[in-house]
């Protein structure tokens, strides 16, 4: 019986290097926050440095299953990547789109006491702005007890 080392080492190593490449991006296709950092041989402490804020909000922010684009943006950043949204459409081509990183309003301030997941998306808003990409989530402290 052959196995899949079998066949894949009997492959012209062009043909081989393929294989590995698509591989690498099934596989990256579905990677977490927290897989994405550690492939990049970033702790998160180096991460909470990078976005001055605590490695016990890095654990928290890696673990939500929802999050502001702008968040996700400013964390995605801070590892030097870019982040992107594709809208796909059946019978379509996928479509990326720009728009939604010029459109948002200035975000109210939020006071010391609000929650710190508050504070970082406040903070990672900032760092965004500052370098021209920022989105329609804004913060609204107004809305949290």
């Amino acid at each position: 019986m052959r196995t899949l080392n079998d066949v894949i080492g009997k492959l012209p190593s062009a043909r081989r290097q393929k294989v590995e490449t698509r591989a690498q991006e099934l596989i990256a296709e579905e990677l977490t926050l927290q897989d994405i950092r550690k492939a990049h041989k970033l702790t998160q402490e180096q991460m909470a440095t990078v976005l001055n804020i605590g490695q016990d909000s890095i654990s928290r922010l890696e673990k939500r299953s929802d999050m502001m684009l702008s968040t996700m943006r400013g964390y995605i950043e801070a590892m030097g990547g870019s982040l992107e949204l594709v809208a796909r459409f059946p019978k379509r081509p996928p479509v990326i789109i720009t728009s939604i990183k010029d459109v948002s309003p200035q975000p109210k301030k939020i006071s010391k006491r609000k929650k710190p997941e508050l504070a970082l998306q406040l903070l990672l808003w900032e760092m965004s702005e500052s370098m021209g990409n920022h989105d329609s989530e804004v913060v609204d402290a107004s809305s949290v007890d």
